[in-house]
Parts: C-alpha cells; structure tokens; sequence
C-alpha cells in the first residue's frame, strides 16, 4: 500500500493499471482498453556506487500494437538534475529491453508541471547529443472529477484526480463525488481508494476534509458506507463467540480497512476486551483516530463551570 503522496502519484499506476488508457489519451497517445500492463524492475543500477531508481516501470502490451515500457515518475518539485537523470532513463530502458520508452511525468502543481514537459537538452559546445521530452500530466489537463456517476464508473481515475488536484480549488468537489461514489460500491473494492486517499492526502486541508467525508457518512446507519461494511462483516465474524467478542473483530476491521497498523499488544487489547461500552467507544474513534494508540487515550471530561466572583 501506498505511503505518502510522492509514492501515491506513480504507484496507482501499477495498482490500478486502468488509468492509463484515459490519462494517455488526454495526452494524444492513444491505448486500447484490452491491454496487458505488469511492473518491471525500477532498479537501473549497473555499477556502485552509481544507484539509480524509476518510480514506477511498466510493461504494457496494447492489443493492437507492440510492446513498449512507460516509466513513471512523480515530481513535487523543480529539479536541476532530472534533465540527466530522465535521459538515463529513457536511454538505459531502452538498450536493457529493446522496446520503445515513454516517460511520464506526475505533478500536482502548475509550476512543476510547466518545468517538467522540458525539452531537456544534453548540450556541448553548441552540439545537441540528446533531448527529452516527457509527457507531464497535472492540474492543467487532469480533469477534476466532480460528478457522482464518473466517479462511481471510474474510481480509480477519480481518485488520482483527487491526488493530483489536492492542492486545487476545485479539490472538494472532486472529494464530495468520490465520497459519495464509494457509498454505492462493494466495501472490498472501496477500502483500497478509501486507504489510498487518506495515506496519501495526509495531515493537508483536503485529507482532513476526506476523513471528514468518510467519518461523516458512516454514522448513517444502513447507508453500505465503507466503513460500515468493514465493521458488520467483522462483527459478523465475531458474533459466533459473543457479542464483545463480535465488536471487537468489528473495530478491528475499521482499523485494517483504514490502514492503520495494529500492534500485537493493542489487538490484543481489543480481543480480550469484555466492556461492551468501552468497546463501542473505541468503534465510535476507530473511523477519526489517526494512529490506533489513539484509542484508548482518555477523553478529559469537561472542567465544571466555576461561579463568577463579584
């Protein structure tokens, strides 16, 4: 799974291979739905101390042409050196596996992006050895995915739009849809775009507002929201051995849908807890806590209201 934004940007692309028809076509390269798509290695190290590494290499087999490699590489940032690195990339997949490259290039920012399309230019006293020119998707020509319908039809795109959009205006429109999409969908389908978002949004504006999203719907019972789901089918599981029992397979299948590591001693915690309003508390938190620690800190009770001195 994925671990912040900069992972986020290019390993949707191995783990939800079926962006790339959309995302290539807004960019004039034209991919037909039928193709296959695997990983290949990212590491391009011939020699040490020399160590390179792709972000994200793909194999894609269109079902009306050849082969070719896309390297994917995610930019938050201006970078002085990636005009070398980017044509060592290029150069170096292509000799390695006699098949044509294209690079593209993620950003989330205008600026980024702009710099990224290049050309990249290897100059030498006047004389052009090389040039490179990656296809850079960003906020300019991804578009925002604000209608429910799309969003439900095309999760996976709605959710890079979400990502390379976080830092837009436009970003909660994009989050309300997707929120809304996900509600329709099968749990064990929607967990992965759920996790997805709130790892790689992280602490910013719109990863609070799509924990916002997701803890506000779930407390609408019978809704099939995401988190709902995950707790009824660990309820379920649990109910055979009692009804604690059942509720704490509950909470812990919130955490696990949310991406929230549970350690040894805190599921253990969980399991042998027999105080069935301790564990609804701790299900009230699983769906907002950020770390599962989280649940058992104590919540302050309220400091009683003083009189006024005259």
């Amino acid at each position: 799974m994925v671990t912040s934004a900069h992972e986020g940007m290019h390993r949707i692309f191995q783990e939800r291979p079926e962006i790339l028809t959309p995302v290539l076509g807004m960019l004039g390269i034209a991919l037909p739905e039928k193709a296959t798509v695997h990983a290949v290695t990212t590491d391009l190290t011939e020699t040490r101390p020399l160590v390179r590494h792709v972000d994200t290499v793909l194999r894609v087999a269109p079902s009306d042409g050849e082969d070719f490699l896309l390297a994917v590489e995610a930019q938050e940032r201006r970078d002085p050196k990636k005009g070398s690195s980017w044509a060592y990339y290029v150069a170096y997949l292509e000799s390695k596996y006699d098949l044509p490259v294209t690079l593209l290039v993620v950003c989330r920012d205008r600026a980024t992006a702009k710099w990224a399309a290049g050309p990249f230019a290897r100059v030498n006293r006047g004389w052009t050895a090389q040039r490179t020119y990656p296809l850079v998707v960003g906020p300019d020509n991804l578009p925002m995915i604000t209608d429910e319908r799309t969003a439900a039809k095309q999760p996976a795109m709605a959710a890079f739009s979400a990502l390379a959009h976080a830092h837009s205006p436009g970003i909660d429109a994009i989050l309300d849809a997707l929120g809304r999409a996900l509600e329709g969908m099968d749990w064990s389908a929607a967990g992965y775009f759920y996790q997805f978002l709130d790892v790689t949004l992280g602490e910013t504006p719109a990863g609070d507002k799509w924990r916002d999203i997701v803890t506000f719907v779930n407390y609408f019972p019978g809704r099939g929201t995401v988190l709902e789901k995950a707790y009824l089918e660990g309820r379920t599981e649990g109910e055979a051995t009692g009804e604690a029992k059942g509720e704490a397979k509950g909470v812990l299948r919130v955490l696990e849908v949310r991406g929230l590591p549970v350690s040894d001693d805190a599921r253990e915690r969980i399991t042998t807890c027999t105080d069935l309003d301790r564990l609804n508390n701790w299900l009230d938190r699983a769906g907002t806590v950020t770390r599962t620690e989280d649940l058992f800190t104590e919540i302050p009770e309220p400091s009683p209201n003083t009189s006024e001195r005259g």
